[in-house]
């Protein structure tokens, strides 16, 4: 089975899926200042007007084509340091000095949401769904701090499925564990949740164990197939772990990981978070260390699937059926499914 063709979304450097995706933390954007971002394919500014309200809109005004993110933010809007023309927060012209009056011109503005410290921008015409989340955390007030950044020489895609490899937890980690995922198809999120065996020669897995009621905890949620979520650890204490990727030139990933936990009350409360934090990012950085040179160098393509590879197969099927965006322009492409249904409506009328 081939991981691309010519209409798969999965591990395709030429389309995504429509979704949230990240484009930089909140703290780099202050009050009155723009920044350019370049997010798959497509140049924006993205500033913060008066009113705190983040705006991305496209990068170069439609006069003459000079970058926005050179100009100056004024209210919740932009001036274009050009030609001093200037768009509202729709991204609308308001005023052009040269003529005494707007003219009817606007911009694309695209709609953002802040969220764990990072500032995510909807990628697509439709609604937007659901900003990325960890199920168990949906409605609870969480404290949350921005772990590493990286860079990955793979797909998104690609590196998300590290996570439901059952088999490779036993050949990397060297933890002799059984893994056996259960999944649900959210419609625009997928989750897996895992049963487990083993693990009785691992001295981690008999530390652990007795702090858990059923088996150990270890699921997953991933969303647009290019931001997944972490829950793992005993019973009495789950550390939560969010995975930020977006795609970069030649299908590679650029990504940031977020460690939350639910915020505790008090200064006390306050200390304790900053310590759990501190603990998930090295629970993160223990099972990321030992594959670290493989997404350095994977040519991905499962030619040969094996029934541990089960949930890869699912996570596969679940991004292909998914809403797919060109690279760069961001213009829908058609599913496989309705060039299946154009091309049987074309029969039928033959």
């Amino acid at each position: 089975m081939s991981s691309t063709s010519q209409h798969s979304n999965f591990n395709n450097p030429t389309q995504f899926v429509e979704g949230w995706y990240w484009a930089l933390p909140s703290r780099k954007l202050k009050v009155g200042k723009v920044k350019a971002v370049t997010l798959l394919g497509r140049n924006l500014a993205i500033y913060r007007g008066v009113s705190g309200q983040v705006v991305a809109v496209d990068a170069y005004c439609p006069h003459m084509g000079a970058h926005l993110a050179e100009g100056k933010v004024e209210g919740d809007g932009i001036r274009c340091f050009f030609h001093n023309w200037k768009y509202d927060d729709r991204g609308i012209c308001v005023d052009v000095p040269s003529q005494g009056k707007p003219l009817p011109v606007c911009i694309k503005t695209w709609q953002t949401a802040e969220q764990y410290g990072m500032i995510w921008v909807w990628v697509g015409e439709e609604k937007p769904s659901s900003l990325p989340f960890v199920p168990e955390l949906e409605q609870v007030d969480c404290d949350y701090m921005l772990g590493t950044r990286f860079i990955k020489n793979c797909h998104p895609n690609v590196l998300l499925i590290n996570a439901i490899d059952a088999h490779h937890f036993n050949t990397v980690h060297n933890l002799p564990l059984e893994i056996v995922f259960d999944s649900q198809d959210l419609n625009k999120a997928i989750t897996f949740s895992n049963t487990t065996r083993g693990g009785d020669d691992s001295w981690l897995i008999r530390l652990i164990r007795p702090r858990y009621r059923n088996e150990v905890t270890y699921s997953m949620c991933y969303w647009y197939g290019s931001t997944g979520t972490v829950t793992l650890g005993p019973d009495f204490l789950h550390f939560y772990i969010i995975f930020a990727l977006r795609m970069i030139e030649g299908g590679k990933t650029e990504g940031q990981t977020i460690l939350v936990t639910p915020k505790r009350p008090g200064c006390l409360g306050w200390g304790v978070n900053r310590g759990l934090l501190w603990l998930t990012q090295q629970v993160g950085n223990y099972f990321a260390k030992g594959d670290t040179q493989v997404f350095q160098t994977i040519q991905f393509d499962l030619k040969t699937p094996t029934k541990a590879d089960a949930s890869i197969l699912q996570f596969i099927q679940h991004v292909n059926r998914q809403k797919a965006l060109s690279w760069g322009t961001w213009e829908a492409i058609d599913s496989p499914e309705t060039l299946r249904d154009r091309h049987s409506s074309t029969s039928l009328m033959l």
